[in-house]
């Protein structure tokens, strides 16, 4: 296993730990939300790795994208909810900052929020928040 994949699954692994919501990886965007969130985690871009060259490694920052949800009856328990996911993120990223020794370190950025309409049901609030982690590999293939 490559030393990105086994990066990405210890971010899952520590990502199911958040209480309370249901985290899947790189699934489609369910039309119906968990009462308690949910986390839908996207490999995302590892982008183009800085070369080093005594010794020969590659320097690279991931951005993973979090697509986060909860589906509400009132704008204010929506808020409230989303608030309590970033909440768990947070804290969930303060306790992993180097998910144990795998990266040099795991950020979070600032997320951008939307609310969504749905028809019949009660209207979901998202959000994308975006993981940086940076690494180094002895291979360019992660």
């Amino acid at each position: 296993m490559t030393a990105r994949e086994t990066i990405l699954q210890a971010l899952f692994t520590a990502l199911q730990t958040i209480s309370g919501m249901k985290v899947v990886r790189n699934e489609a965007f369910p039309e119906r939300i968990p009462d308690g969130g949910l986390i839908v985690m996207r490999d995302g871009e590892p982008g183009e790795p800085e070369t080093i060259l005594s010794p020969l490694s590659y320097y690279w920052q991931h951005r993973v994208r979090l697509e986060v949800a909860v589906q509400k009856n009132t704008a204010a328990a929506r808020d409230t909810a989303l608030d309590t996911l970033f909440e768990g993120i947070s804290a969930m990223v303060a306790a992993n900052k180097t998910l144990g020794g795998l990266c040099d370190i795991l950020t979070a950025q600032a997320p951008d929020t939307d609310t969504l309409a749905i028809e019949g049901a009660a209207s979901i609030k998202a959000a994308t928040v975006t993981l940086e982690l940076i690494y180094v590999t002895a291979d360019p293939l992660g």
